[in-house]
C-alpha cells in the first residue's frame, strides 16, 4: 500500500511537487495538472514522479457526465475523454470520476432520479463511451463510491462493473462516502469487509477520510480529519492491505498542511501496529 495526500510546495515545479511528497513520506500522488497543460508540463511532472519512485494513483474528472443538460453532459464526456488519455500518457493507477448526478444545478449533488433504472444504464453507456473512445492500455477508469448515485454500495458497484463489461473499467473505493445511515455508521468494518471481498480484484486506488455522526435529529454526519471519527481504519487498512501491495491510500479534503500531516501520521501510526508497509 502506497500513501498519498495533497502537498503544498513553494512554487508549481515539477521537482518541489516530487520533493514536497518526499517531505511527507508520500509514495503516491494525484497527478497535478490537466490534460491541457501541455506536453512539456505534463512530460516534467511524469518525469519527477518516476524519478521520486511514486505511483500516479489518479487523473482526476471531475464533470458531469450524465447532465441532463446536453452541453454539459457532452462537454463533461469530452472531458472525462481527455483526462483519460492524459492517466494513460503517464501511466496513472485510474482516471476518476463520480458517476455525476441529473441535478442541473449542483454537478455532484442529490437527485430524485439518480437511482433510476434510467439512470443506472446511463452510466453504463457514459462509460462504455468514455472507454471505447481512448481504449487505454496502462490506466483505468473508476467511478467513486457516492452516497447520493451509483455507485454507493459494493452491489451496485458490482452491478456496474458487470454491465459496462470493460477490461478498462476499475474500481475507486472511498468508504465514507457509502456511510450514509447510523446502521452503516456503527458497522462501517463489515461494509468495507464486504466491499472488498466483492470488489477487491478491480481496486485501484483508495480515499482516506473519516465521519462523525452527530447526535442532533434526524441524521447529521460530517466529513472530518482521519483519527477523529468513526471510520474502522483498522479494517480499512487490513483490507486493502490484502491488495496489490501498490494500491494508493490518498488522504483528501484537508486545508492545510498541518492537518495532512496529522492525519498521515495517525494512519502510519495505525498500519504500523497491524504490521503493514505504507
Amino acid at each position: 500500500m502506497r500513501l498519498g495526500g495533497q502537498v503544498f510546495p513553494e512554487r508549481k515545479e515539477p521537482e518541489l511537487w516530487a520533493a514536497a511528497h518526499a517531505e511527507m513520506g508520500y509514495r503516491a500522488a494525484v497527478f497535478p495538472v490537466r490534460h491541457d497543460a501541455g506536453d512539456d508540463v505534463i512530460d516534467a511532472y511524469a518525469r519527477a514522479a518516476r524519478e521520486a519512485g511514486l505511483v500516479i494513483a489518479e487523473v482526476g474528472a471531475w464533470s458531469n457526465p450524465i447532465s441532463p443538460d446536453e452541453k454539459t453532459r457532452r462537454e463533461a464526456i469530452e472531458y472525462c475523454k481527455n483526462q483519460l488519455a492524459l492517466a494513460d500518457r503517464v501511466g496513472a493507477r485510474c482516471c476518476v470520476n463520480i458517476a455525476g448526478s441529473r441535478n442541473v444545478e449542483k454537478w455532484d449533488g442529490p437527485h430524485p432520479d439518480n437511482f433510476s433504472d434510467e439512470t443506472f444504464e446511463l452510466i453504463v453507456e457514459t462509460v462504455r463511451e468514455i472507454i471505447d473512445a481512448v481504449n487505454p492500455t496502462r490506466t483505468t477508469f473508476a467511478l467513486e463510491t457516492m452516497p447520493w448515485v451509483f455507485p454507493d454500495s459494493a452491489d451496485s458497484y458490482l452491478a456496474l462493473i458487470k454491465a459496462i463489461d470493460r477490461k478498462a473499467v476499475s474500481v475507486h473505493f472511498d468508504p465514507v462516502n457509502m456511510i450514509s445511515s447510523p446502521r452503516v455508521y456503527y458497522r462501517n468494518g463489515e461494509m468495507i469487509r464486504d466491499f472488498v471481498k466483492k470488489l477487491g480484484a478491480y481496486i485501484t486506488n483508495c480515499h482516506a477520510k473519516d465521519i462523525r455522526l452527530d447526535t442532533r435529529l434526524t441524521v447529521h454526519l460530517e466529513e472530518v480529519l482521519p483519527g477523529t471519527g468513526a471510520l474502522d481504519y483498522r479494517v480499512f487498512l487490513s483490507e486493502i492491505a490484502k491488495l496489490d501491495p501498490d494500491t494508493p491510500m490518498i488522504v483528501e479534503h484537508l486545508k492545510t498542511e498541518e492537518e495532512y500531516r496529522q492525519a498521515s501520521d495517525y494512519i502510519r501510526r495505525t498500519a504500523a501496529e497491524l504490521g503493514i508497509a505504507l
